[in-house]
């Protein structure tokens, strides 16, 4: 066993690792690609920073590439985003020809790793369309959705399914967001990294810098959300809920903590509304952090009491299992994937709105020994179901099941 895996056998178990290197036997050597639109920013490109590596540990010639295009095409895809997760969105001819353009263009600058690969992971919309652009390719083909896509506009999910179709299996993250489609789909929620720099163990000491750095009170009670400035994070939601609780507990803080991706042309405008919002308060801070901000982000995330999530909407939300690995409990919005890893009255709370989440922050700052249990209980459950071995086995499993035969099966967990 190498470093990096017995590494990862500390955290997850040896018998964790001996599982990976069994199912990975049959693929040694295989070339693997995995293709996204960005390399810093959200939880696709924090994935495939660790799973790429891991791959390649165990004996595969794995690949990372992205693609790349114009303003025109971000806009597409950040509409292609919203209509997939419900909401209604017009996209103009010209941007859907942007699209199909930039995916043409990102079929040749990649066509020679892609065309060869014996297994292609297209991720998320925005490279969907590169299947046409190269139907000279030789392996099988895995489009994987970390959106929440259980009520998607039905004609922006026509369009993208046109796409789709033709790949040899898809992958989704909860049986709530799979479509029907013409090949196998599998289920396979993401995960963290524990030994990332935003997950590892930090000392006390630099928690309380951290603090200081940006002029928060560590010894007074802080709550915190971790998250692009989206309107599917509803971080005024966020900002309502804080003032609401904080009638009745004035010592409260609020950090709104997070960054852009270089794929979303509307996180500026967001962020502006945020800042908008808390200007008069001084115990609120919102903080826009660079990219690789993990240990300020480990730090926060840490130092707060609890750690809220109020999306609307969310694929899978990897900022709930940061938290729930620390040992804090997330009050989080009741939908998508958030629902799959707060376990209610147990990891954390479900809210519906910014007065529900107000009424579970007075709750968890009022009961100091129901904090602590369900912090334990968060951690444990995370060890459990969301580490990234976890995440590589069922890819390894479905890899193997796709070049042996075997893709005729729908995996459910």
């Amino acid at each position: 066993m190498n470093a990096l895996l017995h590494e990862y056998a500390a955290v997850a178990g040896e018998d964790t690792i001996d599982q990976l290197l069994q199912l990975a036997e049959p693929l040694k050597g295989m070339k693997v690609a995995h293709v996204n639109s960005t390399r810093v920013g959200g939880g696709v490109a924090e994935i495939l920073t660790k799973l790429v590596p891991l791959q390649r540990e165990l004996g595969m010639d794995a690949h990372w590439e992205i693609v790349l295009g114009k303003n025109e095409f971000y806009q597409c895809t950040k509409l292609f985003h919203n209509a997939l997760q419900g909401r209604t969105a017009v996209v103009p001819e010209s941007l859907l020809k942007a699209y199909e353009e930039t995916n043409a263009q990102n079929a040749e600058e990649h066509r020679a790793l892609l065309r060869d690969a014996d297994i292609v992971f297209i991720h998320d919309p925005q490279p969907a369309a590169l299947l046409r652009y190269i139907p000279e390719r030789k392996g099988k083909w895995v489009w994987r959705c970390h959106i929440d896509a259980s009520h998607p506009q039905r004609q922006v999910w026509k369009y993208l399914s046109g796409f789709i179709a033709g790949y040899d299996a898809s992958v989704f993250s909860l049986a709530d967001f799979a479509q029907m489609l013409p090949h196998p789909v599998y289920l396979i929620p993401p995960s963290i990294d524990p030994l990332s720099e935003k997950n590892r163990e930090l000392s006390e000491k630099e928690v309380r810098e951290t603090c200081e750095r940006y002029h928060i009170d560590p010894d007074r009670p802080m709550m915190l959300q971790v998250s692009r400035f989206d309107r599917f994070k509803d971080p005024l939601g966020v900002i309502q809920a804080y003032r609401l609780a904080k009638a009745f507990i004035p010592p409260l803080q609020l950090v709104l903590a997070g960054g852009g991706a270089d794929d979303d042309p509307e996180g500026d405008l967001v962020l502006a509304e945020v800042q908008a919002a808390v200007k008069d308060d001084p115990d609120a801070h919102v903080l826009f952090l660079p990219s690789d901000a993990h240990r300020t982000i480990n730090a926060l995330q840490r130092a707060a009491y609890f750690v809220l999530q109020k999306s609307v909407r969310e694929g899978f939300g990897l900022t709930v299992a940061e938290a729930l690995w620390k040992g804090k409990p997330v009050i989080g919005g009741d939908t998508g994937g958030i629902r799959l890893q707060v376990v209610n009255h147990h990891t954390g709370f479900l809210v519906d709105s910014p007065e529900g989440a107000a009424l579970r922050i007075r709750y968890l700052l009022h009961h100091h020994d129901k904090l602590v249990e369900m912090g334990r209980k968060a951690h444990e459950f995370v060890r459990e179901n969301f580490l990234i071995t976890r995440q590589l086995r069922e890819y390894l499993t479905l890899m193997v099941a796709l070049l042996h035969g075997a893709g005729d099966r729908v995996v459910l967990e």
